[in-house]
């Protein structure tokens, strides 16, 4: 029986055409996936089904990511290929499945953007702490970056989650999750300016639970905040794209560089599960391998 995989490709789409009744469009789906995943086995010298390995199949899926392709597109991939080799074990083809033990893409993230310490510095000088607005903007992005917060948990604080004479919020998370975090010394010392000096002249003698408000007296947004950081961003000369979320991810990359446990930083960022935490790890380990490349004189 022929075992070439041009053979076994035609004879998988006659069966998802036929056998399975796949529409058209699903099918040609199906076609340019296993296409593009043939192509990758030619290239690398395998024309025939008996030499396909785990390592070749996350080898491919690697070389997906690093090509831009979006992570839900590589899902895609990777369910076609496990169907692909499915269908080649129940035709008897093979005599092992090599996506068997091929990790699921489920969890995989592309490492998140990070500012450095220089980016970090620049982005916290540039609100004018001398109008009420500024002073707010500057207390904000202090506590989001001294915290680690969801944008979402800052723009919910309200003045009972943060104690000022211990120097801790405390916010509730997803899944309705209570965690104490603590603030910092520069975060503490912006957030009592704001509240002792701006926040009632934002306010304007209207009322509001939100510690956070806009000059129309109102709770800040999500949105609203984000637009904020967008501009600073922009005048602090960074180049790469800045949101609140950037400042979380850089608030968990800076400490684990300083010698943070990754235990802690799981506690502090509100992770159920330390594995959401360890992408931070790998984030460390890239940005040392680029430091070896760039740096030692034989990279």
């Amino acid at each position: 029986m022929d075992k070439g995989i041009d053979t076994i490709v035609s004879r998988f789409l006659n069966y998802i055409t036929i056998e399975k009744g796949l529409s058209p469009n699903t099918v040609e789906s199906y076609r340019g996936d296993i296409t593009k995943y043939v192509s990758f086995l030619e290239q690398r010298g395998i024309d025939n089904i008996e030499g396909i390995t785990i390592n070749l199949l996350r080898e491919y899926l690697a070389d997906l990511l690093r090509s831009h392709i979006s992570v839900s597109s590589v899902k895609r991939y990777s369910a076609s290929i496990r169907h692909f080799h499915k269908f080649i074990m129940s035709e008897g083809l093979s005599k092992a499945n090599p996506t068997i033990y091929l990790e699921t893409p489920r969890g995989w993230h592309r490492l998140p953007k990070v500012l450095s310490l220089t980016e970090v510095d620049a982005l916290l000088k540039q609100p004018d702490e001398g109008s009420p607005e500024g002073l707010r903007d500057s207390a904000m992005i202090e506590l989001l970056y001294a915290t680690g917060l969801r944008v979402s948990e800052l723009v919910s604080l309200k003045h009972g989650n943060i104690n000022l004479e211990v120097g801790f919020i405390t916010t509730v998370g997803k899944g309705g999750k209570e965690r104490i975090v603590p603030m910092g010394e520069y975060a503490l010392e912006k957030v009592k300016r704001y509240i002792e000096v701006t926040r009632h002249v934002l306010l304007k003698g209207r009322q509001s639970p939100s510690l956070f408000v806009t000059a129309l007296g109102r709770g800040m947004t999500r949105q609203g905040f984000w637009k904020i950081i967008k501009k600073y961003a922009r005048s602090a000369g960074i180049q790469h794209d800045v949101s609140p979320h950037t400042l979380r991810h850089s608030f968990a990359t800076h400490l684990l560089e300083g010698g943070a446990d990754l235990r802690s930083v799981q506690m502090m960022l509100g992770h159920s599960d330390i594995s959401t935490t360890q992408i931070y790890t790998h984030i460390n380990r890239e940005r040392l391998k680029r430091i070896h490349s760039e740096c030692h004189p034989r990279p």
